[in-house]
């Protein structure tokens, strides 16, 4: 399994606007501001890991080019609305069943349980397990883990059926009401990656991404409509010892996006491109990807220049061996 770290570092003005405009066989999706300020000088860090059967190496991503692992767990939750329940029956056996939740204002999973449900845990310690697919190519996930307890206040019965009822248009009785008291939690990129754990009052003080109910429709449009930018991303704004035959968003959030790239000589790899500036909704991000899409086509143009300064760390895994190399 090969892993890959890259750091591209850019001070790039907004190319003026009596340059030319591009022109491709494909019109941009989203139209370019018609007036639009310079941006300021920005850093743009791109990280680059491969895609392996393989657990791959822990890299601890920039903090300000990524939401934290408390933001994306929460984001999860958000988006999701089935997971799998386990606890120990009495006779000491793990036993997983799916189950719908809801979740209260500071990320709190509301479970309604059946009474054979209800009989199977020997104690109150569970967990409970939610994916996220994106875009059919990534899957993080998260699990917390805590005690399954019933809301014995008033005013956190009256909340649990109001959130039950927003999530899934449904009346539920007392009795089958459950909260997740959660203790931590395991968040996940992806399968047979490693995890990273949370504190559950770093999940609750956390806030979900912004953009999370338009990420998988803007990635879906910018991969049917703007394939060529996408391309030109990786030329530009990723530092690549190979061809791209192939590329990908995954997905978007207030950061930056992800994206898959695939070489035929080189394998699959994700690369993370983040925005020269945080966003807060979906016209922030078009915004942002348009001036990316225009300074990275007057590059390619030659009608801008990049001076960076680039940092490469790699790191490739062969039978146990781990090589680093840097330049």
């Amino acid at each position: 399994m090969h892993l890959q770290t890259q750091s591209l570092t850019t001070n790039l003005p907004l190319p003026s606007l009596f340059l030319p405009k591009p022109t491709t066989t494909k019109p941009h999706q989203f139209t370019p501001l018609k007036q639009q300020k310079p941006f300021p000088q920005f850093s743009l860090k791109c990280s680059l890991s491969t895609v392996s059967a393989e657990p791959p190496t822990h890299v601890v991503g920039s903090s300000n080019d990524k939401p934290f692992p408390a933001e994306i767990s929460r984001t999860i939750m958000e988006l999701s609305s089935v997971g799998t329940l386990s606890t120990l029956t009495p006779d000491g056996w793990p036993l997983s069943v799916g189950v719908r939740f809801a979740v209260d204002d500071d990320g709190t999973p509301i479970l309604c349980l059946s009474d054979s449900h209800r009989q199977f845990s020997v104690d109150r310690r569970s967990s409970l397990h939610v994916q996220l697919e994106q875009s059919g190519m990534r899957t993080p996930q998260c699990t917390i883990q805590g005690s399954l307890d019933k809301p014995e206040d008033t005013k956190l019965l009256k909340r649990a059926h109001s959130m039950w009822k927003k999530r899934f248009g449904e009346e539920v009785k007392d009795e089958l009401i459950y909260v997740v008291a959660m203790e931590r939690v395991l968040q996940m990129e992806d399968f047979v990656e490693d995890g990273v754990w949370v504190s559950s009052s770093d999940y609750k003080n956390a806030s979900p991404d912004p953009l999370r109910d338009f990420a998988e429709a803007f990635a879906n449009e910018i991969n049917n409509k703007n394939m060529e930018d996408v391309s030109r991303f990786c030329n530009v704004y990723v530092d690549l010892d190979f061809q791209v035959s192939e590329a990908k968003m995954i997905w978007v959030d207030r950061l930056g996006f992800d994206m898959r790239l695939w070489s035929p000589q080189k394998g699959t790899f994700d690369v993370r491109i983040p925005f020269p500036r945080e966003v807060t909704d979906v016209k922030g991000a078009k915004s942002s990807f348009n001036g990316m899409s225009q300074l990275a086509w007057e590059v390619e143009k030659n009608y801008q220049t990049l001076n960076f300064k680039k940092v490469q760390q790699l790191k490739q895994i062969t039978q146990g061996i781990v090589t680093s190399n840097f330049s």
